[in-house]
């Protein structure tokens, strides 16, 4: 077989490093590896290419590449993927969800945390050389525990598991969303359908999206949802932009309608310069670097050897993806 890798990204980090090839040439030395260090040669390679390894494939290659039988992508979402000749066709699909999970839910807590210790506001205060424990303490919200504290995670993915049994360990209650209750509550407290977020969100302290990006999430969070928040609760996003209407959003940041928010994701990155969220001082922005790891490749390595050798012996695929549900 021939096994086409194209993962290419400005960030060090999201592009597949050359040693994916060489170690997976010596794993596999009866197939052949093909890494292309830009998109430029895709549509030739493309069209005899049995595997492809990358996170987008325009629809015009998907067409040509008549021999190709699974397609993985190193990224978890795949709604970049979801065009009508991909999901109408008979080529596997898998991504890779339980590679982001752990590191994407330790990022969760930590900017929760920091939300829930006004970590945030102490800094700029720092940076006025101020002393500012009685500001922070009549500011409101004021600084708060998070055990017994209730979280809401929209998704139960591999991040919204992880993230589930660390906010458990620290004490909190744990409301899931997710489209099909009847897999369980994956260890939250209680489990609901996604006709029943709106009962959810005025529970919630912390509201917390983790789910994939499909026409029925894009914009789940609008000013309608906005409203049904607590006024001192707080969003934080590290799925993807298109999950929250941003305009509502930051208009709610600035009435204080919600506390605040922790923002790693957003409709257009690198974050533009004149954005308003640059100028809140109630929210939390990190630049996509929520599944920032040393140890990513190594975890993707890992699940693209596996499903290799499942595929090679006929054996289902971890991380399949079900294209009509597009996650």
């Amino acid at each position: 077989m021939k096994i086409l890798i194209v993962h290419y990204h400005p960030f060090e980090l999201w592009h597949a490093p050359a040693w994916i090839r060489e170690r997976l040439q010596q794993e596999f030395p009866e197939h052949q590896f093909v890494q292309l260090q830009n998109y430029d040669r895709v549509s030739v390679e493309i069209t005899d290419a049995d595997i492809f390894i990358g996170w987008f494939l325009r629809p015009e290659q998907f067409v040509t590449a008549r021999k190709l039988r699974w397609i993985h992508s190193p990224a978890t979402a795949v709604h970049q993927l979801m065009y009508p000749e991909m999901v109408n066709s008979g080529v596997l699909l898998t991504n890779s969800s339980g590679v982001h999970g752990p590191v994407v839910a330790e990022h969760a807590i930590a900017v929760l945390l920091a939300l829930a210790k006004r970590l945030p506001q102490a800094m700029q205060y720092q940076a006025r050389r101020e002393w500012s424990q009685d500001q922070l303490w009549h500011e409101r919200p004021r600084p708060r525990e998070v055990a017994e504290a209730t979280v809401a995670v929209i998704g139960m993915g591999g991040i919204g598991r992880e993230f589930t049994a660390r906010a458990k360990a620290l004490g909190m209650k744990v409301l899931a969303v997710r489209e099909n209750p009847g897999k369980g509550s994956s260890g939250a407290d209680t489990v609901f359908g996604p006709g029943e977020i709106d009962q959810v969100l005025p529970q919630a302290d912390y509201v917390l999206l983790c789910t994939p990006v499909t026409p029925a999430t894009t914009g789940i969070i609008n000013a309608a949802r906005l409203e049904k928040m607590k006024s001192d609760a707080y969003l934080i996003n590290v799925a993807r932009g298109p999950l929250i209407d941003e305009a509502a959003v930051v208009q709610a940041l600035k009435t204080r309608r919600i506390a605040g928010a922790a923002l790693d994701v957003f409709d257009e990155e690198p974050l533009p310069a004149g954005s308003p969220f640059w100028a809140l001082d109630n929210v939390l922005i990190t630049p996509h670097t929520a599944a920032v790891t040393e140890r990513l490749w190594d975890r993707h390595y890992k699940l693209i050897v596996e499903n290799m050798n499942r595929l090679l012996a006929g054996r289902p695929l971890l991380n399949l993806v079900d294209k009509t549900r597009g996650y």
